[in-house]
């Protein structure tokens, strides 16, 4: 099985694959840094240098006002005490929490990236993967190994799982060291505030607590391979399937873009729910953000792409063990 792994990670490699999505995401990442660096450097000529120590003294204490008050709900005290306890950390440590740098950019670059971003790295690795054997001929001399189809499907896969943990290591480490190298490495110890859930269409914040932020990212990445992984099965699943990469990437693309539309717009049908493309922005669930759908939480979404995961890969590998190969 080593073997067969290594001899399928040697096809990808000399595709060149993983080269052209480090350079894409090189590119994409020095592109949205040079970005976020014009924008803070306008909001500095628009606003000016205002003292960000008084404007956060001053919330702080317009917090702890509306704590002594005695009218705050119990979920709404624990909200405030952590958003106090975040603020005032900021204030010990001298840390601007408007001054972007590292940590605060590759927070909102993965967040940004697992829906559609992270998923189409994915897709360019797996498209190809079964469907250019047959679009190459190369599928019979495949199978007159020794090696069972199940082991050669498995050895695909698996050199499948390796590209995205690489393409995820890859994404975080390049976001942290080319804007840290812009915007400064400060501030991965600063409080994340996490917990909020909604409860009758209420949000609950009795379960919010604080987090280090490098923690935070350290889940966020966990989610993104999580969706990543997922995305790049079904499109593994479709290139058994379809003997054409156009029509596996064709329609991956579709169903990726299909599920960015309908985020927005599919409050009202609840059975929407149970699309994967629905389910890929996990990330927000950390965040006091309605889901698409009432009633969908992380464990939801999770729950259902681990079951559209582990169908496309029963699919697989019951179609390629089972096909005729002409």
């Amino acid at each position: 099985m080593i073997n067969l792994v290594y001899n399928e990670m040697v096809k990808i490699t000399g595709k060149r694959r993983l080269l052209v999505i480090t350079l894409i995401i090189g590119i994409l990442i020095s592109l949205f840094t040079y970005a976020q660096l014009r924008q803070a450097q306008e909001n500095l000529k628009r606003f000016g240098n205002t003292d960000w120590r008084i404007a956060l003294e001053q919330r702080i204490s317009g917090w702890e006002n509306r704590l002594s008050s005695g009218r705050t709900p119990e979920d709404g005290r624990e909200d405030l005490k952590a958003r106090i306890d975040q603020q005032q950390y900021y204030l010990d440590h001298d840390v601007n929490p408007a001054e972007p740098g590292a940590p605060t950019f590759v927070r909102g670059f993965v967040k940004s990236g697992i829906s559609l971003l992270l998923p189409l790295m994915m897709m360019i690795i797996a498209a190809d993967l079964v469907s250019s054997e047959y679009s190459a001929g190369t599928i019979k001399v495949l199978l007159t190994r020794k090696a069972r189809r199940w082991r050669i499907l498995l050895s695909k896969y698996l050199a499948l799982m390796l590209c995205v943990s690489f393409i995820i290591t890859l994404f975080g480490s390049l976001s942290a060291l080319i804007s840290g190298l812009i915007f400064g490495f400060q501030g991965w110890t600063a409080p994340v505030i996490i917990g909020f859930s909604l409860s009758d269409g209420l949000l609950d914040a009795t379960g919010v607590h604080l987090l280090p932020q490098w923690q935070y990212i350290i889940m966020e990445l966990g989610l993104a391979w999580f969706v990543s992984l997922v995305v790049a099965t079904i499109t593994f699943m479709l290139s058994v399937l379809f003997r054409s990469t156009a029509a596996v990437m064709g329609t991956m693309l579709a169903c990726l873009i299909a599920g960015t539309i309908l985020s927005t717009m599919i409050a009202s049908w609840e059975s929407a729910k149970y699309l994967f493309m629905v389910n890929l922005q996990l990330i927000d669930y950390f965040e006091d953000v309605a889901p698409p759908i009432p009633g969908m939480s992380l464990g939801f979404s999770m729950l259902v792409l681990l079951v559209w995961g582990a169908l496309a890969l029963t699919v697989a590998f019951v179609s390629f063990t089972r096909r005729d190969v002409y």
